[in-house]
């Protein structure tokens, strides 16, 4: 980061971003804060939706590191960017990831447009990953330091000029190091708890959340086999490999069904017993579409690739095999539960991220090639 540039960062309310724009402050950068207004009347929406002190919390932190704050109202922008594909996504039967979406394009879309026209020349951000630039000046992502909360995956969909702009102060940091620097500041989210929800929308629910948007539409439970077992709600209100809240008792052998395909054209609801030789539920190969790259060079055969299939998943070894159309073929080293179409595949060349995909459609709801 370049000494006393004039940086915009984005606060959350929470204490990642605090700390992010305290750090920043200490290290003589021009800094102002903004808070991004997403959602006009949250108490509409189901759930604990906690905006409204998010950004009483917001204010209190620009005041106590002494910075100006501002407000931008994005709100008609969130809902045509990110609110309807999610909804379209569901009502289509894929599951997008609303936080990958939201970062490309809203706080490095929208947001970053915005601090650009007003002269800044960097957005930062709480996420806990690394900009780093290589001695040829390439401008690369890597994962954080702190393994545990590393979220690179959820940029994986940033672009190189985005790239440019963005800062992320905690890179090097460990989470317990953020508490700790919250605390010696006295700021005043130091013991706030963390969010785990939709993207600026707190911990609403995702099937509640639909509920405002599609209507539900009952069908049949099947197993792969056709034979009805139940009734479900809405298809939009399931996801691959769910267990939980189907409806579906287990059987005498207290095997639980999971949710292994949707078809959309009977609106049923496909299920297996849980089970790893369920072809339907486990597979190692998949295509991806809408490839989108920040290093495009690190995609030769003499580099090993490993992907991270969902957040919270291990980086796995995988072969990547480009396709027509912006397609890949991609083989996992292992086979993976229940990947599910619409969602976001990272591509990492050791710890540096350089690219993702988004995993197609193919038969019966699923995203395998091989059931």
């Amino acid at each position: 980061m370049n000494l006393h540039e004039k940086t915009l960062v984005a606060l959350s309310g929470g204490v990642d971003s605090a700390v992010a724009a305290k750090f920043l402050v200490e290290r003589g950068h021009a800094v102002e804060t903004v808070y991004v207004k997403t959602w006009e009347h949250e108490e509409d929406l189901l759930g604990e939706c906690p905006g409204a002190q998010d950004l009483i919390d917001a204010r209190l932190v620009s005041e106590k590191i002494g910075v100006p704050f501002r407000i931008l109202n994005l709100m008609d922008f969130y809902h045509q960017h990110v609110v309807e594909p999610m909804v379209e996504g569901y009502a289509g039967g894929i599951t997008p990831n609303p936080d990958v979406l939201c970062n490309r394009e809203m706080k490095f879309g929208a947001l970053l447009d915005y601090a650009l026209k007003e002269g800044f020349s960097a957005l930062a951000t709480g996420h806990y990953c690394r900009r780093v630039e290589s001695p040829n000046g390439e401008i690369q992502l890597w994962e954080g330091k702190d393994k545990d909360k590393d979220q690179s995956y959820f940029l994986s969909r940033i672009t190189s000029k985005q790239l440019h702009y963005a800062r992320f102060p905690l890179g090097e940091m460990e989470k317990r190091d953020v508490r700790t620097l919250a605390k010696k500041h006295n700021l005043p989210v130091a013991d706030k708890k963390d969010s785990q929800g939709i993207c600026f929308l707190g911990k609403v629910k995702v099937p509640e959340f639909l509920s405002n948007f599609i209507d539900d539409k009952p069908g049949e439970i099947v197993t792969v086999e056709g034979v009805v077992v139940g009734k479900h709600k809405g298809l939009h209100r399931y996801t691959l490999g769910q267990r939980r809240g189907i409806g579906v008792p287990s059987n005498t052998d207290h095997e639980n069904f999971v949710v292994t395909g949707k078809d959309q054209t009977e609106n049923r609801l496909i299920v297996a017993f849980e089970n790893f030789s369920e072809s339907t539920l486990w597979a190692d190969t998949f295509e991806v579409s809408d490839l989108s790259f920040l290093s495009q060079s690190k995609l030769s055969s003499s580099n090993s690739l490993l992907g991270k299939a969902r957040y919270r998943d291990p980086s796995t070894p995988i072969l990547f095999e480009a396709k027509e159309h912006d397609c890949a073929k991609i083989t996992f080293s292992t086979p993976q539960r229940a990947l599910t179409p619409g969602q976001v595949l990272a591509i990492y060349c050791n710890e540096q991220l350089i690219g993702s995909g988004i995993y197609k459609l193919q038969q019966q709801g699923r995203a395998s090639l091989s059931a």
